[in-house]
């Protein structure tokens, strides 16, 4: 059985990984964003 506390350790990690994830890769996923959104657009 998971616990409260387990079940809010997990995303507690979760989420620090994806801060980090952002902030060292953030400048680069705003690219493929703008990248899709212009192929998009045509």
């Amino acid at each position: 059985m998971v616990t409260v506390a387990a079940f809010a350790g997990v995303l507690v990690l979760v989420s620090v990984v994806v801060v980090v994830i952002l902030l060292t890769m953030g400048n680069q996923i705003a690219n493929v964003f703008s990248n899709v959104v212009a192929a998009l657009n045509g």
